[in-house]
């Protein structure tokens, strides 16, 4: 055994070093009009071999690694905890939910705009996420290709607005409409599937959406996207230095104070509030009524949601449409925060991300995902230092979790009942 792993050892630390070498030591620098090639730096190497030296060993001292991390579990002190009772979880939740959004509200006013504009974006993903755990997490249909309603809601008003002027309020509807359509049409071909396959079509799915945004250029804009998505307004008062709509009038001239770019920041991010929470408390009530229980029916066993009377058909539909729903709202905000949006905004690493999210925070779990949803968005944004290992970092991080708790941050909890025994 200890023969092998050293073959294996030697054999990956090679390949690590043929890999490694030429694609961070080699470097094509232009000199004048020629392309030359460029030897690493001794730091490079240095990093290479160090690379090589740690493959080596892990492949070495494979067994008894991943021996350690096996008992990581049960080094967790909340591994083995007892759940909590149901009335107390559910009071604990919404006190904690209550005092996030008062925390929300005050938000904007004490911080600086990039915090604004990062919290705004922290809310999109908390839709996006809640949203998708609609589909992954309670009814366990595993959607990659999540990002395309997204896209839709995103599209809808950047076009309505470049080729009929349709406003941000009206647009916020019909964006969200026009996605769940999409998820209901996403519903047919796949009521059938589970699994890897499912997954695979709903990818599918996902890049012919961005790849017909990109190739409908007389429509689209196709790569270069769609610009001057105007801001939402508030009763006819715009939020910029100067009118831009006939009819309409600016917020500062209105309430007599001075101009600020700020006021257009802070009214999205309570617009993205708002819905955020909206989406919260819908999909919250949802999971309460019998479609939200006929959800977690389908996701534990499928024959035997059916063998109680539920249909797949509807269940399934029912479970896209609503995810797709709130997916067409954040894609809405979005481009109203951008004022630019294109495919590439739209690409398969979003889907990921609001995946890992819902993972990491726990499948079914609202609070969860609101906290997974915070720590996935600002965490990266805290270390820009490390922007060039972001994802590695990031990747590092989920191999961590799942090892460590892999029900997630706050899994959900189900209620319990006890029968008693008949003597």
């Amino acid at each position: 055994m200890a023969a092998n792993n050293l073959k294996h050892a030697l054999f990956c630390a090679i390949v690590t070093l043929i890999v490694a070498y030429p694609i961070l030591g080699l470097n094509l620098v232009a000199s004048g009009t020629e392309i030359v090639l460029e030897g690493a730096t001794t730091q490079t190497v240095i990093s290479v071999l160090v690379a090589a030296v740690v493959v080596f060993l892990f492949q070495l001292f494979r067994d008894n690694i991943m021996a350690l991390l096996g008992q990581a579990p049960a080094l967790n002190s909340l591994a083995n905890r007892q759940p909590m009772e149901q009335s107390k979880r559910l009071k604990l939740e919404s006190t904690i939910l209550t005092l996030i959004i008062i925390g929300a509200l005050f938000w904007p006013f004490f911080v600086s705009r990039g915090s604004v504009d990062l919290a705004t974006l922290v809310l999109i993903y908390i839709m996006l996420a809640l949203g998708l755990n609609v589909v992954v997490g309670l009814a366990g249909l595993l959607d990659l290709g999540y990002v395309a309603f997204y896209a839709v809601g995103a599209y809808t008003f950047a076009l309505l607005s470049q080729y009929y002027g349709v406003s941000f309020w009206f647009a916020l509807p019909i964006g969200a409409l026009l996605a769940a359509t999409f998820g209901l049409v996403l519903g047919f071909p796949v009521l059938r599937l589970r699994g890897d396959y499912l997954a695979i079509v709903t990818l599918g799915f996902g890049e012919i959406i961005r790849i017909l945004l990109n190739n409908m250029t007389s429509l689209t804009g196709g790569p270069n996207g769609i610009g001057g998505i105007p801001d939402p307004t508030l009763f006819g008062m715009e939020f910029g230095r100067r009118v831009k709509e006939e009819g309409n009038t600016s917020f500062h001239e209105t309430f007599g104070i001075a101009y600020s770019s700020e006021h257009k920041i802070i009214f999205l991010y309570l617009i993205a509030l708002v819905l955020a929470v909206i989406t919260a408390l819908v999909i919250r009530r949802l999971m309460r009524m019998p479609v939200g229980r006929a959800w977690e029916a389908l996701r534990e066993d499928e024959i035997a949601a059916r063998s109680l009377g539920l249909s797949r058909t509807a269940v399934k539909l029912s479970a896209f449409t609503i995810g797709a729903f709130f997916a067409g709202f954040a894609g809405t905000v979005f481009a109203s925060k951008q004022g630019f949006i294109s495919p590439e905004s739209f690409v398969f690493l979003e889907s990921a991300i609001v995946l890992a999210i819902v993972v990491l925070g726990g499948m079914g779990s609202q609070l969860g995902v609101i906290l997974a949803a915070i720590a996935v968005t600002i965490l990266p944004e805290l270390a820009r230092e490390f922007s060039e290992y972001r994802m590695l970092i990031f990747g590092a991080a989920m191999v961590l979790m799942m090892v460590w708790r892999p029900q997630g941050l706050m899994p959900m909890r189900r209620i319990h009942i006890e029968l008693e025994k008949q003597e």
